[in-house]
């Protein structure tokens, strides 16, 4: 039963990877579900032993993208002891690192904004967006409110609004490196990071 399971689940990964390189080449209009199931070298009506429908399947893609970011971001901060400064500047790293294994699916990062702004698909990829951002704003204002609790940041800081200024910051990074591919998101983001540390250091 157990590997049942288990077979199940990597199979369904597999869809979703596809779906991922598909929605990324063509995006979510001009992708079928035919599509998919051929980079994913199985039959059409398979996909749909595991999703419902072609927006399922999409919508399956953004978790699968959320959780590979937020998770690298959990990980990095919780594996390190130090500074919260230390641990900020490992966040960052751990987030701008991941521009080479992303950037060749970034495309999908328009495709999921542009869902939000469609008729159909709006209130469910704005709920997600809405909760990721506050997920992220929330890991940066909690290490920013250790720091103040340690006494190695200034108490007149306001977590919340540098928290959501870096996250922020972070998109912009990764939009930028998209159109730019000389643009260096690790390089950059690690200098402003230090002139934000500086700022937020007593």
């Amino acid at each position: 039963m157990a590997v049942d399971i288990k077979l199940k689940q990597d199979k369904k990964n597999r869809i979703i990877k596809a779906a991922a390189s598909t929605f990324a080449q063509k995006g979510y209009a001009g992708a079928s579900v035919a599509d998919i199931a051929s980079q994913a070298d199985i039959g059409k009506g398979t996909i749909y032993e595991y999703f419902d429908s072609k927006e399922d399947l999409f919508f399956a893609v953004f978790e699968w993208y959320s959780e590979k970011t937020g998770a690298a971001a959990t990980v990095s901060i919780s594996a390190l002891g130090g500074s919260a400064a230390q641990r900020l500047e490992a966040l960052n790293k751990t987030l701008m690192s991941l521009w080479d294994e992303i950037k060749d699916v970034f495309a999908l990062v328009m495709e999921f904004w542009a869902a939000s702004s469609s008729t159909w698909m709006r209130q469910r990829f704005q709920a997600a967006f809405k909760q990721l951002y506050h997920d992220f704003r929330s890991i940066v204002s909690d290490l920013i409110h250790d720091g103040i609790k340690r006494g190695e940041f200034r108490e007149d800081v306001n977590p919340e609004a540098v928290a959501a200024a870096l996250v922020g910051t972070w998109d912009a990074m990764f939009l930028q490196a998209w159109f730019d591919p000389t643009f260096d998101p690790l390089k950059i983001s690690q200098n402003f990071l230090t002139v934000v540390i500086q700022g937020l250091t007593k």
